[in-house]
């Protein structure tokens, strides 16, 4: 972690920046490792550009920063104490410009700027965004595990998966699987069946499966690493396929192959939303492909880099992203078949190994 917080300084004295502020979130798991607990008490970083960290805690939080292993020094505050006294007292005398966490409660950016009206305030998101978005080793393994244990899952979906039960008992027997199967946490659970499936973070209601209907699961959470996965997969219980739909995914899976055949470094992000969307185009389907390509992941499910039209970015070796085109017809059913990758040398590799042909139960 240490390396990262110096990588962070170092990113922060480019930018002109005096002092980052992070409140729990993704930043501040990732330049520390502590899970810290969102709470209306103030738990916040305090990194200036030069000089050593300090953790600002509640007193009663102190105990779990140092089960985390927090590196830094740790100063706490009692419960009649002002926590943001103390984080002003610890930012440089002559701090210009300060880079706050992208997701830190509007309540605590109102107070900071109250407290330091002749301070700039920035995002640290754009100083951090460089640090993360580019995987290590360690990272990269890290990500190979979530994926090989959310595959685990869909292997599974045969037990949980059959006609006459709904959607809301298939997934709970699901974010039941993705806790055994090895996460810690269950981030999300799609399951869309028939005419559910056309509505892309469709969850879970009490719709009957049936039968010849397809059905979406899309499903993620967080590995005991603090690595998340995410893939989304498509079945039919029975033999009997809707012949519009099976041209459709057809037309789907090809356009997700091709992608992955495209995306590596040195290529944008929008060539790559741009192939897949090519080849529906050509089948008739881009106007039922409503979303991007993709969205980055890593510590949290999605971050940068987006895989999107206008979204020049060049991808780098390291960078790890979705791939998830998907066609919807609204009424009727939808498709969407989603890869986690990581950018290679040369390459792409894929991090999902289940089949993407549509499963018969």
């Amino acid at each position: 972690m240490d390396s990262r917080i110096a990588k962070a300084q170092q990113y922060a004295r480019e930018a002109g920046i005096d002092a980052l502020l992070i409140t729990p979130g993704a930043d501040l798991r990732y330049l520390t490792g502590y899970e810290a607990k969102p709470l209306e008490r103030l738990t916040c970083l305090v990194l200036p550009s030069e000089g050593e960290a300090v953790m600002v805690v509640p007193e009663l939080e102190r105990a779990s920063a140092l089960h985390y292993g927090v590196s830094s020094e740790i100063r706490s505050w009692t419960e009649t104490e002002d926590p943001f006294d103390l984080v002003t007292s610890l930012l440089p005398a002559d701090a210009q410009t300060l880079a706050l966490d992208d997701q830190m409660w509007a309540s605590r950016v109102l107070t900071l700027r109250d407290r330091l009206p002749d301070v700039r305030l920035a995002l640290a998101g754009d100083v951090l965004r460089e640090l993360r978005i580019i995987k290590s080793a360690e990272e990269i393994d890290f990500l190979r595990v979530a994926g090989a244990t959310i595959d685990r899952v869909h292997d599974r979906m045969h037990e949980w998966l059959k006609p006459g039960r709904s959607e809301l008992d298939v997934g709970a027997d699901i974010a039941r699987a993705i806790l055994d199967e090895g996460h810690t946490s269950v981030d999300f659970v799609i399951v869309g069946s028939g005419p559910n499936g056309a509505s892309p973070h469709h969850d879970v209601s009490d719709r009957i499966i049936e039968a010849g209907k397809p059905v979406v699961i899309d499903i993620g959470g967080t590995t005991r690493d603090g690595y998340c996965s995410d893939s989304t997969r498509n079945y039919i219980v029975g033999d009997q396929v809707p012949e519009a739909y099976e041209r459709a995914y057809e037309a789907l899976l090809a356009a997700q192959k091709a992608q992955c055949v495209f995306a590596g470094p040195g290529v944008s992000a929008e060539a790559v939303d741009r192939v897949g969307r090519q080849i529906l185009d050509e089948h008739g389907y881009a106007d039922l492909f409503i979303h991007r390509t993709g969205h980055g992941i890593g510590q949290e499910t999605h971050e940068h880099p987006y895989i999107v039209e206008g979204n020049t970015q060049v991808l780098r070796e390291g960078m790890a992203f979705s791939i998830e085109p998907g066609v919807y017809f609204e009424g009727q059913f939808g498709a969407r078949i989603e890869d986690i990758v990581v950018c290679t040398e040369d390459g792409i590799e894929r991090l999902n190994h289940t089949s993407r042909a549509l499963r018969h139960l």
